[in-house]
């Protein structure tokens, strides 16, 4: 009787909320796509990369790639071949600031040079919604459990040290140059 009552209460939960918040299954998935160009989704542990972030929000509500229900104040991302979910730490070229997002999407779909489109919250969080497309880099993390819950439940990440300087100056040449 208890394990009935127990299936019931995941059941109405998955229907009220879409599905839960979790880190398995992992998908990778299959090549799709999208205005007449082929993504290929795959696992790579050395993602890193250099390009332009978007932001989106207004979708609230809306089922993401992997089925969970979009809240845009959450960190979160979407990307067009990272496995979901996956964690990435972003930094601002702008600033050098840094966060990690839970990315739980797919996107951007709109030019080459954006490599991954934020939620609102994680765009709040890097200052990065005042304009246009901002230059990032996006490198694949793999964050103490501790994080990923938090991030699982909508919270930030422990807060990164801003990248300094040189290491800053350096990104920046290699993203004007298109080096990377």
């Amino acid at each position: 009787m208890r394990r009935l009552g127990l299936l019931a209460l995941l059941t109405l939960s998955a229907c009220a909320g879409g599905r839960p918040v979790a880190d398995f299954p992992v998908k990778v998935g299959a090549p799709y796509r999208v205005r007449g160009v082929t993504y290929v989704p795959a696992a790579d542990p050395t993602y890193d990369m250099l390009g332009y972030a978007s932001w989106y929000g207004s979708e609230s509500g809306n089922r993401t790639a992997n089925g969970e229900r979009f809240r845009p104040k959450w960190l979160t991302a979407a990307h067009p071949t990272l496995p979901l979910p996956s964690y990435v730490e972003v930094t601002s070229l702008s600033t050098g600031q840094r966060i990690v997002v839970r990315v739980n999407d797919r996107g951007p779909f709109a030019e080459r040079r954006r490599i991954i489109d934020l939620s609102r919250g994680a765009a709040d969080a890097l200052g990065l919604r005042q304009g246009g497309p901002a230059p990032v880099r996006v490198r694949l993390v793999d964050p103490a459990d501790r994080d990923r819950a938090r991030l699982r439940k909508g919270k930030p990440a422990r807060d990164l040290p801003p990248v300094d300087a040189r290491t800053l100056a350096n990104l920046r040449a290699q993203l004007a140059a298109g080096t990377r």
